[in-house]
């Protein structure tokens, strides 16, 4: 199934972000070869990322959870878990 997923960054976060993101993109890259990440990227404001959008496809809803438990932003506390929106969506392809 495909979901949309939203995710800030907790208050004060861009620190954290950028000493995590070489991994982050890393992980990534191997979720878009195995084709569980569809695309994605960083809000921007005030020319500082904020946040990710992600277009996922996961085989559950546990599956993605399972994945979330070990996303290298959600581990060192990067993303707000008690804001972030997980939609499902049916992409147009």
């Amino acid at each position: 199934m495909q979901y949309l997923i939203i995710a800030y960054d907790k208050k004060d976060a861009l620190q954290k972000r950028l000493a995590v993101r070489d991994l982050h993109v890393k992980g990534a890259k191997k979720m878009i070869e195995k084709g569980k990440i569809i695309n994605g990227g960083a809000f921007i404001e005030n020319d500082n990322m904020v946040g990710s959008t992600l277009f996922v496809d996961f085989n559950s809803r546990q599956e993605l959870d399972e994945w979330l438990e070990n996303e290298i932003y959600v581990k060192e506390g990067v993303w707000d878990m008690e804001k972030i929106q997980i939609l499902p969506v049916k992409l147009l392809k």
